[in-house]
């Protein structure tokens, strides 16, 4: 085990071409492969995407070597970089063009067609960068969080501490803050937007990064694929919610 510089931490089919498949590290890089080429899958390919239409399906071309890793900045290295940037869940979008993963930090959607940098970057609990020495002391900053795409790939979901799980629409750009609790798991209740206060005054409706509870974290979610329902849980309990009913 001490000789073990990456190993695998994620692993997805696509939806629509059963022989490919994508699997990431924690060294933070995804790779692609068609299971085609060989029974021993140690290489990864390059993909060209085809959108179909009524008369021809959506392909998925496999051509030459594709590693999906986004260059680190050097002027931001630290002891913890490796560690953050360990990729904890992969997940291929219902068309089948995208890719979605989640490292410690952010969620990034990747086009299969450029695998140099993600499409879409999105900060989950950037708060959190300034504490994680106490992190790593507490071991949470080896925690697992999951992601998940809603039914029409616009919206994506993931985990956060405190009970909280975040929302982001890839149309508007706007992003949301729930929090899953007891107290707001009555029926139709209707869930208030969360905010995190790093410093400074603190509004009535904020939390305090320094409040945060880490005992208290949501690293599994899954959305409905057709109804905007969705199911988190945090700890040992199961919440599912929906959509405003009339």
């Amino acid at each position: 085990m001490e000789e073990l510089t990456e190993v695998i931490t994620s692993a997805e089919f696509h939806p629509q071409q059963c022989h490919t498949f994508a699997y990431s590290s924690s060294k933070g890089s995804i790779r692609l492969c068609d299971m085609r080429e060989a029974a021993l899958c140690d290489k990864h390919c390059k993909c060209e995407y085809k959108q179909g239409n009524d008369k021809e399906p959506t392909h998925l071309f496999i051509d030459s070597l594709s590693n999906f890793e986004e260059p680190e900045d050097p002027s931001t290295r630290s002891f913890f970089s490796e560690i953050i940037s360990s990729i904890s869940d992969v997940k291929f979008s219902h068309n089948g063009r995208y890719l979605m993963t989640r490292d410690y930090l952010t969620v990034k959607v990747w086009d299969l067609q450029m695998e140099n940098k993600p499409l879409e970057t999105y900060q989950v609990h950037d708060y959190l960068r300034g504490k994680l020495c106490s992190l790593y002391e507490n071991d949470c900053i080896f925690d697992k969080f999951e992601c998940v795409w809603n039914g029409s790939d616009s919206v994506i979901m993931t985990g956060s501490y405190n009970n909280f799980f975040r929302m982001f629409d890839r149309n508007t750009k706007r992003d949301v803050t729930l929090e899953a609790s007891r107290e707001n798991s009555k029926p139709r209740a209707i869930l208030k937007p969360r905010k995190v206060c790093v410093g400074g005054k603190r509004r009535k409706d904020e939390i305090s990064v320094d409040s945060l509870d880490f005992s208290k974290k949501i690293l599994h979610t899954t959305w409905h694929p057709h109804e905007n329902i969705i199911a988190v849980a945090a700890t040992n309990n199961l919440y599912i919610f929906q959509d405003k009913v009339n």
